[in-house]
């Protein structure tokens, strides 16, 4: 894109040379003050274009120690100068029109080279014009716009003159001066035409409702649950965009990074080529349930809890929970650990609610086992099925496995579960099976059971 952008610039170097010679020597031959002011203009693109050409390539550079953002800015810059060379070349022209009118006595002489100047160079404006539009609206470019603009107002500046050059002909000697003083206004609303835009680049401006069209975009990905700031700024033919975004507080890290990774593109697919920032803030949602917020609570401090139970006895609400802490662990310390989770709690709940906690001991070295004999993992399997079937909700008892560690036998084994019983009730019976082979059987340390779904 940045390729397209020299060219077309370079182009327009070239053409605008070629129109301002051609129309600062038909002047000479015709004495024409609106043919002048013309060629004025016209020298003025000239600087105008070769500034558009390196500005281009400036900002094409990438960020930088010193531009973090770019040098996309340098093309704004270009424009705002090229628009206070278009208010002193209107002052110019309009001053020494209305001199020229008031004296009177300077005689202009039409010839037909000043025609064909003026008829091609209204000519090449057309074809200038409209080409630099077309490639600054692909590819957003203030200078190109800003050129594009030029020609456009060398096209009606042209048009003026050649009707001056005309009436003069037929008659009309002060036509000229006033052709050259509507060559001045048309520069000088072309001139805050471009100052106004540039103006607003320079001040980070936005087109108006496009925030808006950022904002509903993000408010449509799923897990944002309010937008909490958008804010845009143009950056040559781009955009930087920073988006803050709520997220529930309880999504762990992995579906938030999924979060943010969707906004980026959503709003890239929203402005096009762009830089985007996503920050994330967490929120508390108000179908948060009591438990949420006590794992949320546990989470945040770094703690293993489970089995948490949610009373409400009247009006005040109970919460118990077993915490995991590592079994080398002194009393004291645990108690310590303990006691802070438990106001982390009632600071999340309320200083009313009444908080338990049940420390369990977390063997964080892992035990070393062997296989035990394959006659008395038999023998353990048998005793599960056994106990399984007088729950009359189990059965089929397989894969058992069976291994001596230096805590006694774990023993860990499959089994099919109607699969509409719920998880309580599933975990109550296999549970029993546990206690029971345990009861049978006091060398096994563990009996874990892994149910399925009973196939149909």
């Amino acid at each position: 894109m940045s390729d397209i952008k020299e060219k077309a610039a370079l182009s327009s170097v070239f053409a605008s040379a070629g129109l301002a010679v051609a129309k600062f020597v038909a002047a000479f031959l015709t004495g024409s003050l609106g043919l002048f002011s013309d060629a004025l203009h016209a020298l003025l693109d000239v600087g105008a274009t070769v500034m558009t050409y390196f500005a281009i390539r400036i900002s094409g550079r990438p960020a930088d120690d010193t531009h973090h953002y770019g040098h996309g800015k340098i093309e704004a810059v270009a424009a705002l100068i090229e628009t206070g060379l278009l208010f002193g070349v209107a002052v110019y022209v309009a001053v020494t029109a209305f001199g020229r009118i008031s004296g009177g006595d300077h005689k202009v002489e039409p010839s037909m080279i000043a025609y064909a100047v003026l008829i091609g160079s209204i000519i090449v404006d057309i074809v200038r014009s409209r080409s630099l539009t077309k490639i600054a609206e692909e590819t957003k470019s203030e200078a190109l716009a800003a050129d594009a603009l030029h020609f456009s107002s060398d096209l009606v500046s042209s048009a003026l003159v050649l009707v001056g050059l005309v009436l003069t002909q037929f008659g009309y000697p002060q036509a000229d001066a006033l052709a050259a003083i509507g060559v001045a206004l048309f520069i000088g609303v072309a001139g805050y035409r471009l100052g106004r835009r540039t103006i607003d680049t320079l001040m980070d401006a936005v087109p108006a409702g496009l925030a808006d069209r950022v904002r509903a975009a993000v408010e449509n990905v799923p897990g944002v649950a309010k937008v909490e700031a958008v804010r845009l700024r143009p950056n040559g033919a781009s955009y930087l965009a920073e988006v803050e975004v709520g997220v529930a507080r309880t999504l762990p890290l992995n579906r938030v990074a999924q979060i943010k990774a969707r906004v980026a593109d959503v709003v890239t697919g929203t402005l096009g080529d762009s830089a985007v920032t996503v920050a994330t803030h967490p929120v508390v949602l108000s179908d948060e349930t009591i438990l949420e917020r006590v794992l949320h609570v546990a989470s945040a401090k770094r703690r293993h809890v489970h089995h948490v139970m949610v009373q409400r006895v009247g009006e005040k609400l109970s919460v118990s929970l077993d915490l995991e802490l590592d079994g080398r662990m002194p009393l004291k310390d645990g108690h310590a650990i303990a006691d802070a989770l438990e106001v982390a709690i009632m600071d999340e709940l309320g200083t009313d609610v009444e908080v338990e906690t049940h420390i369990e001991p977390l063997d964080v070295q892992g035990l070393t086992g062997v296989d035990i004999p394959e006659a008395r993992v038999q023998a353990i399997a048998t005793a599960l099925s056994a106990h399984a079937k007088v729950t009359g909700a189990v059965d089929d008892i397989h894969d058992v496995r069976a291994r001596l560690t230096e805590q006694g036998i774990v023993v860990n084994y499959h089994c099919h579960v109607d699969p509409g019983l719920s998880i309580v009730v599933m975990h109550y019976h296999v549970d029993n099976i546990e206690q029971a082979v345990r009861r049978e059987m006091p060398d096994i340390e563990r009996a874990i059971g892994h149910a399925e779904p009973r196939p149909a």
